[in-house]
């Protein structure tokens, strides 16, 4: 291999520089709390104008922010917490320290639909068109998120030679594999498969409003699931720190359903050409809170 190829494979190499992105004196900056900061934020301006083109108020968004992270966050802390419990056994005040990684995506989705439930009941607004408006902003937020991955040095898949392989440090590796240093950059996988998605639903958006198509309330957020979870059960197949129940991998399990349940929602709609369940009628008027 020429000097030239050696250099371009190098270059191609994936190293984390470290979870700590910067100290303001005592407090401690991390890559994680940054990503994910950013990830709310795009997502909220993103959800604005999406709602401001459905005529819907856009300052709803700022509210239901509030309500996301507050349901999302300690859900996705649990998720994992519950499913990696023999990490925190000893030492369980190190259970609620969130900035130092350790989250599940399904458990933050899972806790974000069920706050978003009891937001649009208060509210009075159709869920589905919460959802709909929240899904391009979702997965654009996933996708950045996985980055903090990257920067912990975990979620990473097995051993690998491809030359975008990723370099774990030794107190990351799993046991028995502390002489391998590289592995798939699974992180990288799903950004990148998240981006793609992110695409397909703005592409679906524009063509709506272009009258190209019909997108029925609900079908975008459910067209995100099937997509999603097709994405991490191929992922997931690569990963050697998934969390387990048993011998099964919880993600795949649950992208699983997500993919069939995505499927029954699209035939439930389209096929039978029935409105999908809601906490409001369709056409609520949303109500301002007091």
């Amino acid at each position: 291999m020429s000097m030239v190829s050696s250099a371009v494979l190098l270059a191609a190499e994936f190293t984390s520089p470290g979870p700590i992105a910067f100290h303001l004196g005592p407090v401690v900056v991390r890559w994680y709390g940054l990503l994910i900061a950013s990830a709310v934020l795009l997502g909220v301006s993103l959800s604005q104008k999406l709602a401001n083109r459905q005529n819907i108020d856009p300052e709803l968004m700022n509210d239901l922010a509030i309500w996301l992270v507050i349901g999302a966050l300690p859900c996705a802390r649990l998720y994992y917490v519950l499913f990696q419990w023999k990490d925190y056994a000893a030492n369980p005040s190190k259970a609620i320290a969130i900035w130092e990684g350790g989250i599940a995506i399904h458990g933050a989705i899972l806790g974000g639909m069920l706050a978003a439930v009891i937001f649009a009941k208060v509210r009075n607004i159709s869920f589905w068109r919460l959802a709909d408006i929240v899904a391009p902003a979702l997965i654009l937020g996933q996708a950045i998120g996985r980055w903090g991955n990257f920067f912990n040095s975990e979620a990473y898949g097995a051993p690998t030679d491809v030359p975008w392989k990723l370099l774990i440090p030794l107190s990351q590796r799993p046991p028995g594999l502390e002489t391998v240093a590289y592995y798939h950059p699974t992180f990288l996988y799903e950004s990148l498969w998240n981006v793609m998605v992110f695409g397909i639903l703005m592409l679906l958006v524009i063509r709506d409003r272009q009258g190209k198509l019909t997108l029925k309330s609900g079908s975008l957020f459910l067209i995100y699931a099937i997509l999603y979870s097709l994405g991490r059960v191929w992922i997931e197949g690569l990963r050697m720190d998934s969390l387990m129940l048993g011998p099964l991998k919880m993600a795949q399990m649950v992208s699983l359903a997500g993919v069939l349940l995505g499927i029954a929602g699209l035939a439930w709609l389209y096929g039978l050409k029935r409105s999908l369940p809601d906490v409001v009628a369709p056409d609520a008027t949303p109500r301002a809170l007091q």
